[in-house]
């Protein structure tokens, strides 16, 4: 680890009172170093655990991010003077703030900690509330906690398993359960996804209703048609369970109580269909 010079006098003065902007860069961008109170450091490769948690961590940001935010991973923060790091990974308001002409600062910072980086979580934590960030986590993946940063009383402060991360940057709440355990991941997800309403899962539910109600009274008409001795062929049968408009099966359900066979019901729907057309015409 190199320490970054700093000049002395009035010019130390001004750095220290200066608000940076979030983007105003210290470090060269993708490259593996970040300084921190003018500590110039090396960043290591993840290794396997921290690796698999830092995906899972971010995709479950990304489902989890309220409308108007933002995820992203290992993206710089210049905080003061003499610091500009990344952390693992971070949720932020989208679009550019208009009193900066930069994005915004990050509401929610997240760090993937074991006992060699403790300390410099620590050290990040701190620059980031100093600097404005609302909220900021370490993940213990050792220890298997996870812990928020109190700036008023500068330490971590550890949650319970059974608790969960409740925030405005969130459509969901974030379990603590699930960030310590990537198995559950795809759980986590999924339920971030559905409290949100996605498009794609919205329509697949809606499919799998419709299917469903179609389902159910195919059967019914069938059992109606069968206690009155009705005989079904396949070709009949195939029509019946391929249909899906509730109308056309309420029409034949009224009719299996009265009609002599099914092409007599079939053909009455027909006719239906048939008059519905022209008036619409």
């Amino acid at each position: 680890m190199v320490r970054a010079s700093k000049t002395s006098g009035a010019g130390v003065a001004s750095a220290s009172t200066r608000r940076y902007g979030v983007s105003e860069r210290l470090v060269m961008p993708n490259t593996r170093f970040e300084i921190i109170d003018g500590e110039v450091m090396y960043v290591n490769a993840a290794g396997p655990v921290h690796g698999s948690f830092h995906g899972k961590l971010s995709a479950l940001l990304e489902a989890c991010a309220a409308e108007g935010y933002d995820v992203a991973c290992d993206m710089l923060t210049r905080t003061s003077a003499f610091s500009d790091f990344a952390p693992d990974a971070s949720v932020f308001p989208e679009g550019i703030d208009p009193e900066t002409e930069d994005r915004a600062l990050e509401e929610l910072a997240f760090e993937i900690m074991s006992s060699e980086t403790a300390a410099r979580a620590e050290r990040k934590a701190r620059g980031l509330t100093a600097r404005g960030v609302r909220r900021v986590f370490a993940i213990d993946v050792v220890e298997k906690r996870v812990h928020e940063w109190s700036r008023g009383d500068d330490c971590w402060f550890a949650f319970a398993s059974s608790e969960q991360i409740v925030d405005r940057a969130l459509a969901a709440p974030l379990r603590i359960a699930d960030l310590l355990d990537a198995a559950r991941a795809d759980d986590a997800m999924a339920r971030a996804l559905l409290l949100k309403r996605n498009p794609v899962l919205v329509e697949a539910i809606d499919v799998a209703r419709a299917n469903g109600l179609a389902t159910g009274l195919a059967r019914a008409l069938v059992s109606i048609l069968r206690s009155r001795g009705v005989k079904v062929n396949r070709a009949q049968m195939t029509r019946i369970q391929a249909e899906r408009d509730p109308e056309t099966f309420d029409r034949w359900i009224a009719k299996a109580f009265t009609c002599s066979g099914t092409e007599e019901l079939f053909g009455a729907v027909r006719s239906a269909n048939g008059a519905r057309k022209r008036r619409a015409k």
